[in-house]
């Protein structure tokens, strides 16, 4: 008798094995014709090159790979392992100054804090310490420090546009200036940029209303106001650091400190610095990853830098990051920037996954739901709105790029992990979102 249960048990593990394994064969050939129907034959995508891999985390196997091991240029999707560096190496809140004091003088060396006097943040610890001392005042840089103010690959050319700021040392005001037009009265913020940064008067144009643009010169700090036959409201325009002698000047400007009271050194003395800190880490994490934020995913790398290696120089933590924590990536990407920018960036479905993957397994998926936009978010506020609350990923664009990846949670309550990468197309960005959309959505509804 018990030889009979033993084998009716053995029977029934082989059965259970064989129904499971038919299971996961029939989804993946159900995602397979998916694809073929709603991503691989649309029209959107006839010229395009595409990768997909669906992930299932709790097999550990994927569902479903097309060309998931090949590599493409990932836009934006670049964020998600500079997020992940953030999230591991950044701590609870961000440092935003190293800071000693003598009787009479504070000396501070920034830590590359993007929210330093950002008008975003209302919070500034380290501002309104200074602002309180009658201390002497001595910013102090290391020199250590490989900053370049773009990227390697960037496309010089966008130097006026707000998404290129430069990356510095010290960030102030989000190292743009920002104007904006009130009742014929143009607020800029800094205050510093009145005469001589302005070519010509601004009294002259606005006599003649609204009907102008503000360009600056590519190389200075120099602006000009050209008649324009569409009305001017509000732009942030980057402006030229000048290995931070331009944030130098407005913190002494904003602080009203003399020439004597506040000093710039090229150098920091070994000497015992106390970390002073501003925002809760994740407070810059989740603007980053909502709207795409460049200039913050380019600082988050720098502060991890400055963190791990004590220096602010983004080719070495990338490297020091694919050979420690991505060293198992399933094919090693080349990476370059922390915003997705430059061109050169090359990864593969697989490694996003598998990046994805570590995030929530390191972090878990309820810190996860607060960096990353879910449907109707973000840079996905007008797709995956029906799926609020189950898909939460990361958008990716560039001229013929389109990317998307992230975590969804199917109907059947099955959490997948997924990326969609789609490079040379010849349509509109809205087609092939659109597209996309379909087949994530038939995933979600069909398990």
């Amino acid at each position: 008798m018990k030889g009979r249960f033993k084998q009716w048990c053995i029977q029934l593990l082989i059965l259970n094995y064989s129904l499971l394994i038919l299971s996961g064969c029939s989804v993946s050939k159900q995602i397979s014709q998916s694809a073929k129907a709603d991503v691989l034959s649309a029209k959107a995508l006839q010229t395009a090159h595409v990768g997909i891999s669906i992930f299932d985390p709790s097999t550990n196997k994927y569902l479903y790979n097309y060309q998931g091991d090949k590599y493409f240029v990932p836009a934006s999707n670049i964020k998600i392992p500079t997020c992940y560096a953030a999230m591991k190496y950044l701590g609870d809140s961000l440092v935003s100054f190293l800071i000693r004091e003598s009787n009479d003088t504070i000396y501070l060396i920034p830590s590359g804090d993007p929210t330093f006097l950002n008008n975003e943040f209302a919070y500034q610890p380290v501002f309104d310490k200074l602002k309180k001392s009658d201390k002497n005042i001595v910013l102090e840089f290391n020199v250590k420090d490989k900053i370049d103010e773009y990227g390697s690959g960037w496309s010089w050319n966008d130097y006026q546009e707000s998404y290129m700021a430069e990356r510095s040392a010290m960030p102030i005001y989000g190292n743009v200036i920002s104007f904006e037009l009130k009742e014929n009265d143009l607020k800029v913020s800094p205050p510093i940029f009145k005469q001589p940064y302005f070519i010509k008067p601004l009294s002259q144009l606005l006599t003649k209303g609204d009907k102008f643009k503000i360009i600056r010169e590519k190389d200075d700090n120099k602006f000009e106001f050209i008649i324009s036959t569409n009305s001017f409201n509000k732009i942030q325009i980057p402006f030229k650091n000048f290995n931070n002698n331009t944030s130098f000047s407005f913190l002494k400007d904003t602080l009203r400190k003399n020439e004597d009271e506040f000093m710039l050194s090229a150098y920091y003395v070994e000497n015992v610095y106390r970390k002073y800190y501003s925002q809760p880490s994740d407070s810059l994490l989740k603007p980053m990853m909502h709207r795409s934020d460049n200039f913050f995913a380019e600082q988050s790398l720098l502060m991890v830098s400055n963190e791990m290696l004590g220096v602010m120089n983004d080719a070495k933590i990338i490297d020091t990051i694919l050979k420690t924590d991505f060293k198992d990536l399933p094919q090693k990407p080349r990476w370059v920037d922390g915003s997705g920018l430059s061109r050169y960036n090359l990864f593969t479905p697989q490694d996003l996954v598998a990046i994805l993957n570590k995030m929530k397994n390191e972090f878990g998926m309820e810190r996860i739901k607060v960096i990353f936009p879910t449907g109707g978010e973000g840079t996905i506020s007008s797709y995956y709105k029906a799926d609020s609350g189950y898909i939460y990923g990361k958008t990716g664009t560039l001229s013929g790029v389109v990317a998307f990846s992230g975590f969804l949670y199917t109907k059947k309550g099955k959490l997948l992990i997924f990326s969609t990468l789609v490079n040379n197309h010849q349509a509109s960005a809205t087609e092939v979102r659109r597209v996309i959309e379909k087949f994530i959505q038939n995933i979600r509804e069909k398990h």
